[in-house]
């Protein structure tokens, strides 16, 4: 339906409410570890989100394993994603398996496969144990301001993004909606950690748009997951009978449509998967949580009466935040590629690791834009590419590594694109991180940057 009516705003104004080197627009993973790294390396820092809470995905769209931070054995994205995962389990909010137990064999693979901590991309069986976290999204929300107040961050919720402010080509700072109206905020790097590129699309700068499914995860209490897991091994040709009526019903879902959380009786159901919606418009939006919520319920009323541990159930929440994977991808000075990831390709300018892909520093550099950086699922990256990178924790090395960058260009007074890669991987490392700077040895290598 077109509506080709169009209301006249005046040019107006808003106030500066806040001033610093660094603004990151965003307080999801991605975003709260590039303020903490910027502010780490000395730069005063404001943190800009909507709700009324950090995490994001992580914790408003109950996003609740982190994975893709391994290769094989190997942990490959630690930095502010570790420390996360270790703050959090420190108050009972995250479980992940020990060492010894990151292996394969089916004895380790009863004990933690419920949790989802196990290799998601394995074809063998059973699928390996690797690092992997499983967490409370209350439990993320909480240490995310435990660690912003230590760092000492400047942070502003409520804070819906609405303009872009660009002079001669260099972005100066945003502009917010709030409950008090337009607030500017100025600052001298901004990162856009939206995770739909709305800032860097308000400054002009170019992106494709991608689609794809939608989730409107929710929990479930009263579940005894210890009968639904013995269901699930000792009687297997019933429970596939029934685990296959279950995805029916609910639209899709990956091979486990629930997964065991830090709460005891708690189940995470990162499901329904929605197809055909753009979670770039509104009515989209609208009709995909409708639909989510339809689902979900009548899915309740099924493994009520059929599935064994889930007699007693009842619905616990839905997440507030409608699970989007991917909107706006930036159009960078480099487009990260599906081969580029499958064939684990490290480049001259690498800055950011996931599990045995890397990230170049270009993929995050706006064109003909300077002092605005782009960290997060909207990287420069071709569809497919972004599908097997978009994971939280390569997103968060991502993040952590736009803020050493910001605060790199500032301290030497040079524009972003000047930025040395080795010098950021360098401070990334200092920081605890893990830049990608150690290639791993099935690394393809990527000839000069020029």
């Amino acid at each position: 339906m077109s509506h080709p009516m169009t209301i006249e705003e005046g040019p107006g104004s808003a106030p500066v409410v806040a001033r610093s080197d660094v603004v990151v627009v965003g307080g999801g993973p991605a975003g709260f570890s590039a303020a903490i790294a910027a502010r780490r390396e000395g730069c005063s820092v404001t943190l800009i989100e909507r709700y009324p809470y950090l995490g994001g995905l992580a914790s408003g769209g109950m996003v609740l394993v982190l994975d893709d931070m391994n290769n094989g054995q190997e942990v490959t994205v630690t930095g502010l994603c570790m420390e996360m995962i270790e703050r959090m389990e420190t108050v009972g909010a995250c479980v992940y398996p020990p060492p010894e137990d990151r292996r394969q064999g089916w004895d380790v693979h009863r004990k933690w496969a419920h949790w989802g901590l196990f290799d998601f991309r394995s074809s063998s069986k059973p699928m390996p144990i690797v690092m992997a976290a499983a967490f409370d999204p209350d439990g993320w929300k909480r240490m995310s301001n435990v660690m912003i107040a230590e760092a000492g961050v400047d942070v502003r919720l409520h804070s819906w993004f609405s303009k872009a402010i660009v002079r001669d080509g260099a972005i100066k700072g945003v502009i917010c909606e709030t409950k008090a109206g337009r607030q500017a905020i100025l600052g001298d790097v901004v990162i856009d950690t939206s995770g739909d590129l709305d800032v860097a699309a308000a400054a002009g700068a170019a992106f494709t748009e991608g689609s794809y499914m939608v989730t409107t995860v929710f929990r479930l209490g009263g579940v005894d997951t210890e009968a639904a897991e013995r269901f699930r091994f000792e009687e297997p040709e019933r429970f596939a009978l029934l685990d296959k009526q279950v995805k029916k019903m609910i639209g899709g879902a990956w091979d486990r449509w629930w997964l065991s959380t830090p709460l005891p009786g708690i189940v995470w159901c990162n499901c329904p998967h929605m197809t055909g919606y753009d979670a770039m418009k509104v009515e989209d939006q609208t009709r995909a949580d409708f639909d989510g919520r339809e689902r979900i319920y009548a899915t309740v009323d099924f493994i009520r009466a059929n599935m064994p541990g889930f007699e007693r159930c009842h619905v616990i929440d839905v997440a507030p935040q409608l699970g989007v994977r991917q909107t706006r991808l930036l159009k960078g000075e480099y487009v990260v590629t599906k081969s580029d990831v499958n064939d684990r390709v490290w480049f001259e300018d690498t800055v950011a690791r996931g599990r045995d892909y890397y990230t170049p520093y270009r993929a995050m550099l706006p064109v003909g834009i300077e002092g605005l950086l782009v960290a997060g699922r909207h990287y420069s990256a071709t569809e497919s590419a972004q599908k097997l990178s978009r994971e939280i924790p390569p997103c968060m090395s991502m993040g952590q590594s736009a803020g050493v960058a910001a605060a790199l260009a500032l301290s030497a007074g040079i524009k972003l694109r000047h930025v040395d890669a080795a010098a950021i991987r360098g401070r990334v490392r200092a920081q605890g991180g893990d830049p990608g700077d150690r290639p791993s040895a099935n690394a393809k290598l990527l000839e000069t940057v020029a």
